[in-house]
């Protein structure tokens, strides 16, 4: 009797064991599944980021898609722009600009007029020279089309009005922090290396004088999922094969 009752206590500790690792691995399941979610966008670039299907974004032409970039090509684009502001965090200047920005399509402009959200804002970046010193960023919102005739003035607000611009992309997901634009940034830079893309935007900007790079967002500060941010290298293909 003893004996049997061993046995039958073993078993129970078996089928206890197998109940344990079943839940561990429908918990490492479920784990993965919430992580992907949270995480938001992959890095793929095959169509335009969810923001754009309920607000309206700038139209493109894709010219080439390479591994982990984007080759496009902007029509004309017109932003509405903050005077440069000198600061050492991306996220700083870029909430700085974009308070700017959103009184100024709240009706704090000189035709008092609303003007309904777009995507992307975009933060132009130049950067310091050294760790410690405040680089520049221009923070612009994309004026909607019916507005781009006549768009409303607004003190300490110019506009920016973009020939045919080609852009070098990157797409990247959740939350931007000032460390990721770097990382981000070279990681465009690495993937076009050797292309005839790197020529043309090393040329372009040898032209311009400027080593500016734009970080591009498409969600509301309050969302958590489906986030899209891109790193974008701008330049002229005409200007540089002029060189």
């Amino acid at each position: 009797m003893f004996h049997f009752g061993k046995l039958e206590h073993q078993k129970e500790i078996k089928m206890l064991d197998v109940t344990v690792d079943l839940l561990m691995m429908r918990l490492c399941l479920f784990l993965v599944l919430v992580s992907k979610l949270c995480n938001g966008y992959s890095t793929k670039l095959d169509f335009y980021p969810p923001s754009c299907q309920r607000i309206e974004c700038p139209n493109y032409e894709l010219i080439q898609s390479g591994k982990d970039y984007e080759i496009r090509l902007y029509n004309f684009p017109i932003w509405m722009s903050t005077a440069p502001i000198d600061d050492i965090s991306y996220v700083s200047a870029t909430n700085t600009g974009f308070l700017r920005l959103f009184d100024y399509i709240q009706g704090k402009n000189n035709y008092h007029e609303t003007i309904e959200m777009t995507a992307p804002v975009i933060t132009q970046v130049k950067p310091s020279d050294g760790p410690f010193c405040s680089s520049s960023f221009v923070v612009s919102f994309y004026v909607p089309k019916k507005n781009q005739p006549n768009p409303p003035p607004a003190k300490g607000l110019h506009l920016q009005k973009w020939g045919k611009t080609y852009v070098a992309v990157r797409q990247f997901s959740g939350f931007v922090a000032d460390a990721d634009i770097p990382k981000q940034a070279a990681a465009l830079s690495a993937s076009i290396a050797g292309t005839k893309w790197a020529a043309a935007i090393d040329k372009s900007q040898a032209a311009d004088n400027t080593t500016m790079y734009t970080v591009a967002g498409y969600n509301s500060p309050f969302e958590f999922k489906n986030r899209v941010n891109e790193i974008w290298f701008t330049f002229d293909l005409d200007k540089a094969l002029a060189i």
